[in-house]
């Protein structure tokens, strides 16, 4: 993999250069440019097309949710990490319906921004811990709604833990007694992007190893 050029958005000078300083300790990743506006992040992620965009919510001109809409209404092609303090509902799912590819928070360590950006490089999503039980508990809510109306299915009741397709692939295939690089090597993708999948469905099913992982997919239906 070649290295992994990121913009990075964020208006406070000092988290701004925190970042940069942290990203730039690896050596897959490299710096394309910074700014601190959201309309000056449109125009450089579409002048520089990076493979990954940075995006702080909180933004002088445009904030980081419309700027990302931007972005990714020109170009899909380029991921979007949302970085924020924010962890209300309207932020996270409105960052996602504006098409970022994945949302960390900036309490995060150094080593899980640095695996936020190399996943979502990579086309996985990646959720902060604390952002995942706010989606799942709306997912959840979702739900029993339906329930409640009588319209749940099946599928709905199998996606109750906020699973993605491919995270339902790569859990069958943990089912079927598959190692990481054996995963990584069925579906085609990279062993670190495996882990971060293997990583996310843990957390989703609240489970802490990958054998109580098969016994809840076992247990409540999902392969």
């Amino acid at each position: 993999m070649g290295d992994v050029k990121v913009l990075i958005v964020e208006d406070h000078d000092m988290a701004r250069m925190g970042l940069s300083v942290i990203l730039s300790n690896d050596s897959r990743i490299k710096i394309a440019d910074m700014c601190a506006d959201g309309l000056e992040a449109v125009s450089k992620a579409l002048e520089l097309a990076p493979d990954v965009v940075i995006m702080d919510i909180g933004l002088p001109g445009i904030d980081g949710i419309e700027a990302t809409h931007k972005i990714k209404s020109v170009n899909p092609n380029i991921k979007v990490l949302m970085y924020t303090s924010r962890e209300g509902d309207d932020d996270i799912f409105d960052s996602f319906k504006a098409g970022a590819d994945g949302y960390i928070t900036k309490g995060a360590t150094s080593e899980q921004t640095v695996s936020a950006v190399i996943a979502v490089s990579e086309g996985a999503g990646w959720l902060d811990p604390a952002i995942a039980k706010v989606v799942l508990t709306n997912i959840r809510k979702g739900s029993e709604t339906l329930e409640r109306r009588g319209e749940i299915n099946y599928k709905l009741g199998k996606n109750l833990y906020g699973l993605t397709e491919r995270e339902m692939e790569v859990l069958a295939l943990i089912v079927d007694g598959l190692t990481n690089p054996q995963i990584a090597e069925k579906l085609v993708i990279t062993i670190s992007t495996t882990k971060t999948h293997v990583h996310n469905i843990l957390q989703k099913l609240y489970v802490g190893t990958r054998a109580k992982a098969i016994a809840t997919a076992m247990k409540e239906g999902l392969v």
